[in-house]
């Protein structure tokens, strides 16, 4: 009898160390199984999830327009006061829902090349007026439509998953020819997506057509989005920093009048790229700008949540399943004295004239399908894991223990 008791108490042990090993040795597997199927499944070539949704998104995206009205143009005019402004909006359109063409795979190089049309459909209910106000922004709207965005040529992965989706050529170059040194290099991806396994610790790096320029953001938090734990990654306000706050600028700043000798920030000169015109870009109400910049106007109300840019991507895979983009068109209004509206002006204005606001949310099909295929898998295999690991050492020192308590007992 003793000795069943034993060997039962021997072969439970036997059996929770075989689990326990088991389970660890499933944790370093899994993982490389994990891994091996990601890279499969992101690279930019037909039958990849990857692909699919590369080239047509499934996230519904909105663009938003909010006009500054200037409320006292004749007192600027006559006394160069402070301009008071009202922002009137949002006018809400559409966008991006348009699938990618002329996709062109080139197994020489690992890329591949497309072009992205625009489009660009009116939402009423989500407006404040119609298409018919009088608005700059309106115009502005309409000439986004029907255009087309690139040549893009980007990194398949094929060869090397670390470079998926970053940009190889824009337009056929590698650089911009508006900016000096390395400030005109296209750098990072288009934003969509990133390399997988993304770590909060990196800075990703994207180029945006829209400023003229690459830009960059790094983790602010972890958000729980439709179940999907991701990162989000913010613009920071070093990104429109003067050189002499983030000395990497310092290639971003062309003039020094503007600019108080290159120590105003917040806002960027994109001149060069819009044929001449005095356009500068910021963040809504001048968030992150400095004093110089905002005190000459009154009206505005920089707000964090509302107007700073932000990116939530998946780290496995490197999808950004939500977005928002941000950003404020100006104008230098500089004294000019055939010009009778500014002959009395005493300096100059960067003068607000729109925000836009670009939003994208996965929608709930594709978040199922996401949760379903890729995180609901890696969490059932993480608790298999540690289920096994658990129950093994449980079981493994519950029968060691009574057994040894067995032996002593039948050893009185």
């Amino acid at each position: 009898m003793g000795c069943d008791r034993n060997c039962g108490l021997i072969a439970g042990a036997v059996i929770g160390g075989v689990l326990a090993v088991f389970g660890g040795i499933l944790m370093p597997v899994g993982d490389l199984l994990i891994e091996k199927t990601i890279k499969r499944e992101v690279v930019l070539e037909e039958g990849t999830i990857a692909f699919k949704n590369w080239v047509k998104t499934g996230t519904t995206v909105y663009r938003q327009f909010w006009i500054f009205d200037v409320q006292n143009p004749d007192e600027v005019a006559k006394n160069s006061s402070k301009i008071k402004v009202k922002q009137r909006g949002p006018y809400t359109y559409r966008v991006h829902y348009l699938a990618k063409e002329n996709i062109t795979q080139d197994p020489k190089d690992s890329t591949v090349s497309f072009v992205q049309p625009n489009g660009a459909i009116f939402e009423p209910s989500l407006s404040v007026g119609t298409e018919n106000d009088n608005f700059t922004v309106l115009n502005l709207a309409v000439a986004y439509n029907n255009t087309v965005d690139g040549v893009y040529k980007v990194f398949n992965g094929k060869d090397n998953i670390s470079k998926v989706a970053i940009i190889d050529t824009y337009k056929g170059k590698r650089n911009l020819s508006y900016w000096e040194s390395y400030c005109d290099m296209i750098n990072g991806t288009d934003a969509a997506s990133f390399p997988p396994f993304v770590e909060k610790s990196q800075t990703l790096r994207f180029f945006s057509p829209d400023i003229c320029r690459s830009i960059y953001a790094v983790f602010g938090s972890e958000v729980n989005l439709k179940g999907i734990p991701v990162y989000r990654f913010v613009l920071p306000a070093n990104a429109f920093a003067s050189p002499l706050q983030n000395p990497d600028n310092h290639c971003f700043c062309t003039e020094k009048v503007i600019s108080n000798n290159c120590t105003s920030y917040g806002v960027l000169d994109i001149g060069k790229c819009k044929e001449g015109k005095p356009v500068y870009i910021s963040l809504p109400h001048f968030l992150h700008a400095s004093p110089d910049v905002s005190e000459p106007i009154e009206g505005l109300n920089p707000n964090e949540d509302e107007h700073r840019t932000y990116l939530d991507v998946e780290p496995i895979t490197g999808f950004t399943l939500e977005f928002a983009k941000r950003l404020q068109v100006n104008i230098l209004v500089k004294p000019a004295r055939r010009i009778e509206p500014l002959k009395n002006l005493k300096r100059p204005y960067i003068v607000p004239i729109l925000w836009l606001n670009e939003t994208g949310t996965i929608g709930d099909e594709k978040a199922e399908m996401f949760r379903n295929q890729v995180t609901g898998k890696i969490k059932l295999l993480g608790l298999v894991e540690m289920v096994l690991l658990g129950v093994g050492v449980v079981m493994f020192l519950a029968f060691m223990i009574s057994y040894c308590a067995c032996r002593s007992k039948n050893g009185k």
